[in-house]
């Protein structure tokens, strides 16, 4: 990549959606990932990075695509193949799932500036105090998180063992749920 790039969007986009029918990825033929690709864009980050697993699509621009090749192993393959893609001067990391389809650019671009603007460099969006996507890390953080991810769970954990993440409330944007069947 010439340009370094600030901040990072990875969208999660690997799994097979067991629950869901289908790999989400495909989902409303592509236009789950596609408003997912915009609101990291369009939210402030500097290049966008689609992690693909059990289906193996063409990620609308300006987004690149990179493939975990452990996807089945769970969540936790996906969120180490996107951080291991991402251009290695960003200082911030946005982590968002494609299967959260209501979250535009005003969620991403509200939880960045909360991570930016909080000394800990963590911030998550919640709905109605329901934590969620996105999650924003600052690069000094990252070594941190990657050792912490395990099996199913992405950056939960992480998240989880810490007092310092900022809960960035976006309930009046979104309502942030997860969609695990059609």
């Amino acid at each position: 990549m010439s340009n370094a790039a600030t901040v990072a969007g990875v969208v999660l986009a690997a799994g097979a959606g067991s629950r869901f029918g289908m790999p989400k990825v495909l989902a409303e033929e592509g236009a789950w990932l596609k408003r997912a690709v915009t609101a990291l864009d369009d939210g402030g980050c500097d290049e966008v990075i689609v992690v693909l697993g059990a289906a193996v699509v063409d990620v609308p621009a300006p987004a690149r695509a990179v493939v975990a090749g452990r996807w089945a192993d769970g969540m936790s393959a996906s969120v180490r193949t996107g951080l291991e893609a991402v251009d290695g001067t960003a200082e911030w990391v946005v982590l968002h799932t494609v299967d959260t389809p209501d979250i535009g650019a005003d969620v991403v671009g509200r939880v960045l500036h909360a991570a930016r603007t909080a000394g800990s460099g963590l911030a998550r969006a919640s709905y109605d105090g329901r934590p969620g996507h996105p999650v924003v890390v600052a690069r000094r953080h990252l070594a941190a998180l990657v050792a912490a991810l395990h099996g199913d769970q992405g950056a939960r954990a992480f998240l989880g063992a810490r007092d310092d993440v900022v809960g960035v409330e976006c309930g009046d944007l979104a309502a942030g749920l997860d969609i695990d069947v059609r």
